[in-house]
């Protein structure tokens, strides 16, 4: 069985994450994690998103790129992507740029359930 990985383009903590909210509130626009916004409103987790997370069978990690980059010091990747593990091997799901293309949860749950069913 395979896990995906979902890597935000954020770093972890409580710093960061009262940065990134009000960064979320004042200027969303120009908020560089899309992944973020797909997933999460401004204070909690996307509703559509959460019921999609508890409803399917997927083993879904979700990493800072702080946190993922301590498991993965070898890794190059831009973020935010989402990438599928099997044993070792890590390959790419949606690059950021294919990322930064989503508008919706909704969108991205079916780019999911195309890419890896």
């Amino acid at each position: 069985m395979h896990t995906l990985l979902f890597i935000y383009n954020a770093n972890s903590g409580t710093i960061n994450t009262l940065f990134d909210i009000g960064h979320k509130l004042f200027s969303p626009k120009t908020y560089t994690c899309n992944l973020c916004m797909l997933t999460h409103g401004t204070f909690s987790e996307n509703k559509i998103w959460k019921a999609f997370k508890i409803n399917s069978n997927l083993d879904i990690k979700f990493y800072h790129i702080d946190e993922f980059l301590k498991l993965y010091p070898n890794t190059n990747y831009t973020y935010p992507i989402i990438l599928k593990k099997e044993h070792v091997n890590l390959e790419v799901i949606l690059n950021t740029s294919e990322i930064n293309k989503i508008s919706s949860a909704e969108e991205l749950i079916n780019l999911l359930k195309d890419t890896i069913t």
